[in-house]
């Protein structure tokens, strides 16, 4: 089995964020980036069915050279080889072009995606994907298990979850229960200097539309000082709420 991993390269939410250019861009001074959570779920996912299932597993990005620390990561984590399309990921419907000829050229039986990147959380290109290629697809997918090319796989809805048949090829877009938090791997010193000596290719990009493009960015206004409330005082805590807070 020939999995394809799709990698996003986000900055840590630890990071503290800012825009330039009259907040038309984003400011990646100073910025650490890491694998997209979701995608990295994906990726230990894709590890055990190459150890448990002997299948090779690819990680591709689409990005500039910054991005190939993170590729790398994914490579000492246990990835066989990595892919990079050298290009800037500014539309979803671009990114999705990109990994669609990737994957047709590379004849992959399971794409793994994030359902969403921590960056843009636009959710849009796992499904795009499928619906370039025509591949089976499942959002959200929390459980998967893999029999020759059949296939079931648990997702999350809306109350509840639901577990679907299908068969290969398919696309997941995956999140937290692909596997559990405790079973996340972190790269040993054998798996980097390993990585080292992995394949990474970079491919050009195919001409693709680039349809939406961000015009500006807005923080969340900062949170205001908390007023304290005697809890003898109700009068003035009814007062706030209906005049200032206007909750009630």
């Amino acid at each position: 089995m020939k999995i394809l991993v799709c990698i996003s390269h986000v900055p840590d939410t630890t990071s503290k964020i800012n825009f330039t250019n009259g907040d038309s861009e984003f400011d990646t001074n100073g910025v650490q980036y890491v694998i997209n959570p979701n995608d990295e779920f994906g990726l230990t996912r894709a590890i055990w069915f190459q150890e448990q299932q002997g299948a090779t597993v690819t990680v591709v990005n689409v990005g500039g050279p910054e991005t190939e620390p993170t590729l790398r990561k994914a490579l000492a984590i246990g990835a066989n080889e990595a892919i990079r399309v050298n290009a800037t990921p500014t539309d979803g419907f671009f990114v999705a072009k990109q990994l669609a000829d990737v994957i047709k050229n590379g004849d992959y039986d399971l794409v793994i995606a994030g359902k969403e990147s921590l960056d843009y959380n636009g959710g849009m290109v796992p499904g795009m994907i499928a619906g370039i290629l025509s591949y089976n697809f499942i959002n959200s997918c929390t459980g998967l298990t893999i029999e020759g090319t059949a296939v079931t796989a648990m997702r999350e809805i809306d109350g509840g979850k639901e577990t679907d048949s299908t068969s290969l090829p398919l696309i997941i877009g995956g999140q937290k229960g692909l596997v559990e938090e405790k079973d996340l791997r972190i790269p040993n010193m054998r798996g980097i200097m390993t990585a080292r000596s992995k394949a990474l290719t970079i491919v050009e990009p195919i001409d693709a539309p680039v349809n939406t493009k961000a015009v500006k960015f807005e923080k969340p206004a900062p949170r205001s000082a908390v007023k304290l409330i005697s809890p003898d005082n109700l009068d003035e805590l009814i007062d706030l709420l209906h005049n200032e807070a206007k909750v009630i």
